[in-house]
């Protein structure tokens, strides 16, 4: 199924390895401008980079996109999107497209990120990340989507899989199948969520285990860890806690796999206080400890961010 077409963006190139990064959110933001990326304080380190939701700068072009360039000059930036609905049925939405390659031409992120789900339909969006069915006809759908985009944007897709509650009847395929053969086909990426393979594997009952070992290591440009609710019958992908000792577990699994990849923890609500955050993303770094030089990664940095598909070998 690989399009010759797509071996310009095969996996045979990866996006550098940025180190821990966090989600920016408003209440960091100065403790963020005091500080440069991985710079050490107290018994902890800043975080190497920052994750920005993409929708919440899109449109948005006072104060907030004013703190974002001071930040952008500390920070490598990862954008992270939510209302691509790349799954969808629907035409893909070009103004959105549009507003998207406009802020990557003014940032320029290391890459740009969303989910494998859909949003919307009929002109309604459920503001939620819907799953997708498992199957061949969902599959070919998404490889010419994905392709659409890519090729629109200029730029490598990275996908994330979405923590699920419910399963289609009329799915045969396993998640981790369908996802390496979409990158396969399209040379995209894939942000695993560690946090979002342990609710669905719950919700689902299917073995985290084997998600871990079947995903393809070489895709994986991305890790998201988290913290869940459990609900007793079900766990809802909240990330507004630690994260859990089994996503510790499962983390550790993969980067015995994959080696070191750009690792980010989401915290969403009830966040915590600078100090206590970075904390948390310390255990990220004692699980894999690297030794990176700052040139190295910059370089790297700035040849991703100018590559036209944002591929290159990782650090």
């Amino acid at each position: 199924m690989q399009d010759p077409f797509n071996q310009s963006r095969s996996i045979e190139h990866r996006l550098p390895n940025l180190g821990y990064g966090i989600g920016l959110r408003p209440c960091h933001t100065q403790d963020l401008l005091r500080y440069q990326a991985g710079e050490k304080i107290g018994d902890h380190f800043a975080p190497d980079w920052l994750e920005v939701i993409t929708e919440n700068v899109m449109d948005d072009h006072g104060v907030n996109r004013r703190v974002l360039h001071q930040i952008a000059e500390s920070y490598p930036l990862v954008f992270h999107g939510v209302s691509l609905s790349v799954g969808s049925s629907e035409a893909l939405n070009i103004g959105y497209l549009n507003k998207l390659k406009q802020l990557c031409a003014e940032f320029s992120p290391v890459w740009i990120s969303d989910h494998l789900c859909w949003t919307s339909f009929g002109g309604i969006n459920s503001h939620d990340l819907l799953p997708m069915p498992l199957h061949q006809h969902s599959l070919s759908h998404l490889i010419a989507r994905v392709n659409q985009i890519q090729d629109f944007l200029g730029r490598r897709l990275i996908l994330e899989n979405p923590s699920s509650y419910l399963h289609y009847l009329d799915s045969d395929m396993l998640e981790w199948e369908f996802l390496n053969s979409l990158c396969d086909a399209t040379g995209a990426g894939i942000l695993l969520d560690i946090n979002n393979i342990y609710v669905s594997a719950f919700n689902l009952g299917f073995n985290a285990n084997d998600y871990i070992q079947g995903i393809t290591p070489d895709h994986v440009v991305q890790i998201h860890l988290a913290g869940p609710q459990h609900c007793g019958t079900h766990i809802i992908d909240t990330h507004d806690s630690p994260v859990p000792e089994v996503v510790w577990q499962l983390y550790t699994q993969l980067i015995r796999r994959t080696g070191p990849i750009s690792c980010l923890l989401e915290w969403d609500a009830n966040i915590p206080e600078f100090h206590i955050l970075l904390s948390e993303l310390a255990k990220a770094r004692d699980v894999f400890p690297i030794s990176k030089s700052n040139t190295k990664i910059e370089a790297a940095v700035t040849i991703a961010r100018h590559d036209k598909f944002s591929m290159r070998i990782a650090v």
